[in-house]
């Protein structure tokens, strides 16, 4: 063997070593389930089921205080983003939708225009007064008119919440050590007639929580075809969408 061949060799040995290794320490970090906090043990993960249908007549109340029902929100024209966590959360919630909003600035799909959003709070002691200081707060940050008409935050009943919540799988437990909620995070994307069409969890070994691609991808998706160009539709011929990541993956067959 050449002196090249040898280095290349050694190179492609090392590399898989190293691989090997990194495995190793992936796969016994997803088992040290003993490192949890108690509060978090025995927790259900957020694993919605595509093509559930939203009970639409769950009554909440916006941030005006208006009394609504889901279906408002559902005109049979526009996909819907949804959002579950609650305005006090001193940390969590915060990161997930300022991650959302920032992926959503990188992408020209406007709610209210394209879309509607619906961000819902799951702890019923909270505000529609809470939700619209919420609601202006990250209206300043996007920074898109349409939002004002496109955006809504919910709060609601302890019975409808829990009917929410166990309808996209968004598992909960309120902390009395803490005060707090502990929950799992990610965005929920709904055809027009409020059917679950793709939830996007945070994406793994990515900077992005919810890259842009995968949240235009997921709503043009949700339209069924009502959204999108002749490019979209390629984009969504080359990804595939990942529930394991919950993000769109490249195929690179299809692509070749």
């Amino acid at each position: 063997m050449t002196r090249i061949g040898t280095r290349i060799g050694t190179r492609i040995i090392v590399t898989l070593l190293f691989a090997t290794v990194l495995a190793g320490v992936a796969a016994a970090q997803e088992d040290r389930t003993e490192a949890l906090p108690p509060e978090l043990q025995g927790l259900p993960k957020m694993q919605p089921v595509i093509g559930t249908k939203l009970p639409l007549d769950l009554p909440f109340v916006d941030e005006k205080g208006r009394k609504i029902r889901l279906r408002d929100y559902f005109d049979g024209d526009k996909p819907v983003l949804m959002t579950l966590g609650y305005y006090r959360c001193p940390l969590l919630c915060d990161l997930s939708l300022n991650e959302v909003v920032k992926s959503l600035r990188e992408i020209d799909l406007d709610p209210g225009e394209d879309f509607e959003m619906v961000t819902v709070s799951i702890d019923p002691l909270e505000t529609p007064t809470l939700a619209k200081e919420k609601k202006q707060s990250y209206l300043a940050t996007y920074g898109r008119p349409s939002a004002a008409r496109g955006w809504h935050f919910l709060t609601g009943k302890e019975a409808d919440i829990a009917e929410l919540s166990t309808n996209v799988s968004f598992p909960f437990r309120w902390m009395d050590r803490t005060k707090e909620y502990v929950h799992d995070v990610g965005i929920y994307l709904f055809t027009p007639d409020g059917t679950l069409s793709r939830c996007l969890k945070v994406a793994r070994n990515s900077n992005d929580w919810y890259p842009a691609r995968s949240i235009r991808l997921g709503l043009i998706e949700a339209s069924e075809g009502e959204l999108g160009t002749f490019v979209d539709g390629l984009s969504l011929w080359c990804f595939h969408f990942d529930p394991d990541q919950g993000a769109y993956t490249m195929q690179a067959f299809r692509i070749m």
